[in-house]
C-alpha cells in the first residue's frame, strides 16, 4: 500500500513537472555555422517538435520587405516549401498564417519590431491553418542573414522546460551550506571567546558579549522589524533612487564580509601573517592582499552588475558571504528572542508577499515587486501567453538582495532572457539566526555531539524542501519563511523539551544570572 502511494505521489509530481511553453527556438544554418534565435509560438495553434534531431528542415525565404496581408506579387513556385520571413503589422496573425499557407509554405515567421506575443486568432480559424507560425525578433534575422548569408535552412523546435530544474539543487545547497557555515562559525568564535575568558579569568556571566551586536530586548526586536517594513514601503515608492543607495552599501557590506571570511580561513589553515611598518604603524601583508581581493570582486560586480551572463556568480559568492558574517555578528540572546523575531518576520513575509497584491495598483506583491524590479527586464508572463521584449532592453536595475542560479534546461526561455531561480538572503539570515543561536548554546551546555545545531539545520532543509515541493506543485512562488519558522522552531523546542533543558534554553544568557539573583 505505501508503495502504490509513493508511485502515485512521485507520478503526480513528474506529470506537474512538465511545462509546455510558449517560447522557442528557431535553428538557422547555411550548412557549415549556425546559430538559434529566441522565438514565440502559440502550442495551441500548431505544436513543434520536441527535439532538433526530430524537427524539419527547410529553406528560408526572406521575405520583410512585405506584409503578406494578401497574396499579390509573390510567386507560389517561390514560396512552395519554404518558411516565410514577413513582417508584422498592417492585419492580423490569422491572415498572414492563410495566405502564407494558400501559397504553399512550410510555416511562417512574423519579425517584429515591437514586443513579441503568443499568436492568436479566433477560435473558429485554428482549425484552418496547418503550418507552423511564430514571432521573432526583426534584429535576430538580420543578424543571422548578416553572418550566415542569404541561402539558410531552418528548423523550430521547442523543447519541454521541466520545474524540476537542477538550478533548484544548487539553491538548496547554496542555503542548506550557508546556514550550517554560519552556525558553526558562531559557535566556533563563542568556544573561543569562552576559552578567551577563562584563560584571564573570565566569568560564564558573559556570554552575551559573543556578537558585536547582540538583540536581548523584544522592544528591540519590534523596532528592527518595524524599521525592515518601513525601509521596503520606502523602496517601493522611491526605488529608483533609494536602489542605487542601496547597492553602494551591498558594496562595502559584502567586501567587508568577504574580507572576515576568508581572513577566518587563513586563521583555520594556519597561514601566517607577514608585516611591515610604515612611519610607526604595522601593516598585515595577507590582510592587505585579501582587502585588494575582495573590494576588487566588489567593485567588479557593481559595475558589471547588470551582466545576466556570468555576473549571478559573484552575487551569490557575495551575498554568501554577506550572511555568514551577518550570521556571525548578530547575536540572539536566548530563545524568546527566537521566538519573536522569527514569528513577526514570518507575518512580515506573508503579509508583504500575500497582502499587498490586494492594494497596489498592477496586482503585483510589494515583496516581489522590490526583489525583482518595477521595470525588471525579461519575460513576462500572464497565464497563457508570453510577453518578449522584441529589441535589448537598457538594464533594468535590481536590489542585490537574493542568490540567484540560471535555470539550467530552460533553454528556449534563455535565449529570449535569462531566467532565474531566487532566493532572498533573508530566507537564509533569519533561520540562520536560529541556528547560530543553537550553536552557541550547544557551546554553553558542552554538547559534543551538537545536538541543538544539527537538529536546527536538519528541520531547515526539510523546510526547504517542502517549500520547494510547494512551489513546484503550485507552480508559484513562496515565502520561504512560511516553512522555514515553523520547522526550525519546532524542531528546536521539541529537542529542548526532549532534553529537560527548555527552561535554560528559553533563558539563553540570561539563564545563570537567574540563577545567582535566586535567594
Amino acid at each position: 500500500m505505501a508503495k502504490a502511494v509513493g508511485i502515485i505521489i512521485l507520478s503526480v509530481i513528474f506529470l506537474a513537472s512538465q511545462i509546455n511553453c510558449q517560447e522557442a527556438i528557431l535553428h538557422i544554418s547555411n550548412g557549415s555555422v549556425d546559430k538559434e534565435y529566441c522565438i514565440v509560438y502559440n502550442r495551441t495553434w500548431t505544436p513543434l517538435s520536441e527535439a532538433l534531431d526530430t524537427a524539419r528542415q527547410y529553406p528560408l525565404l526572406n521575405l520583410i520587405s512585405t506584409m503578406l496581408c494578401d497574396a499579390s506579387g509573390v510567386r507560389p513556385e517561390v514560396v512552395n516549401g519554404t518558411v516565410l520571413v514577413v513582417m508584422r503589422g498592417d492585419c492580423d496573425f490569422s491572415q498572414k498564417v492563410l495566405v502564407a499557407q494558400s501559397l504553399g509554405a512550410a510555416g511562417l515567421l512574423i519579425a517584429s519590431n515591437t514586443t513579441l506575443i503568443t499568436p492568436s486568432a479566433n477560435d473558429s480559424e485554428y482549425a484552418k491553418v496547418h503550418i507552423p507560425v511564430a514571432l521573432m525578433r526583426y534584429h535576430d534575422i538580420l543578424d543571422a542573414t548578416q553572418v550566415l548569408g542569404e541561402r539558410l535552412l531552418v528548423q523550430l523546435y521547442a523543447p519541454p522546460q521541466s520545474k524540476i530544474d537542477p538550478s533548484i539543487i544548487v539553491m538548496l545547497l547554496i542555503s542548506i551550506l550557508t546556514v550550517a557555515l554560519g552556525g558553526y562559525w558562531s559557535g566556533a568564535c563563542e568556544r573561543d571567546r569562552l576559552d578567551t575568558g577563562a584563560a584571564y579569568g573570565g566569568r560564564g556571566e558573559d556570554k552575551a558579549d559573543g556578537g558585536d551586536l547582540f538583540l536581548y530586548s523584544p522592544l528591540k526586536v519590534v523596532i528592527f522589524v518595524a524599521l525592515m517594513c518601513g525601509m521596503l514601503v520606502l523602496m517601493y515608492y522611491f526605488y529608483n533612487v533609494l536602489v542605487y543607495v542601496i547597492i553602494a552599501i551591498f558594496c562595502l557590506a559584502s567586501a567587508t564580509a568577504l574580507f572576515s571570511c576568508l581572513d577566518a580561513v587563513m586563521d583555520k589553515i594556519g597561514c601566517g601573517t607577514l608585516s611591515f611598518s610604515i612611519r610607526g604603524k604595522s601593516f598585515s601583508v595577507r590582510s592587505l592582499i585579501l582587502a585588494a581581493g575582495c573590494i576588487s570582486i566588489a567593485v567588479v560586480w557593481g559595475v558589471y552588475r547588470n551582466e545576466d551572463r556570468w555576473i549571478w556568480i559573484l552575487q551569490d559568492l557575495l551575498g554568501i558571504a554577506f550572511c555568514l558574517n551577518f550570521m556571525k555578528t548578530i547575536s540572539l540572546s536566548n530563545f524568546k528572542i527566537c521566538v519573536i523575531l522569527l514569528t513577526l518576520l514570518l507575518v512580515y513575509d506573508v503579509f508583504f508577499v500575500f497582502i499587498t497584491p490586494f492594494f497596489t495598483k498592477n496586482g503585483v506583491s510589494i515583496m516581489v515587486q522590490v526583489a525583482l524590479g518595477p521595470d525588471a527586464s525579461g519575460e513576462k508572463t500572464q497565464g497563457n501567453m508570453v510577453d518578449v521584449p522584441a529589441e535589448p532592453q537598457a538594464p533594468s536595475e535590481k536590489l542585490p538582495v537574493v542568490m540567484r542560479v540560471p535555470r539550467f534546461l530552460a533553454w528556449a526561455q534563455n535565449l529570449c532572457g535569462m531566467q532565474f531561480s531566487i532566493l532572498g538572503y533573508g530566507d537564509i539570515i533569519v533561520p540562520g539566526l536560529l541556528v547560530a543561536y543553537c550553536s552557541r548554546f550547544d557551546v554553553w551546555i558542552n554538547s559534543t555531539k551538537k545536538v541543538y545545531f544539527v537538529s536546527c539545520c536538519i528541520a531547515y532543509l526539510l523546510g526547504m524542501i517542502v517549500t520547494f515541493a510547494v512551489m513546484l506543485l503550485t507552480g508559484m512562488g513562496q515565502p520561504a519563511l512560511l516553512y522555514l519558522v515553523p520547522f526550525t522552531l519546532l524542531a528546536s523546542a521539541l529537542v529542548a523539551a526532549y532534553r529537560g533543558e527548555m527552561r535554560r534554553f528559553w533563558a539563553g544568557t540570561m539563564y545563570e544570572r537567574e540563577e545567582l539573583t535566586v535567594p
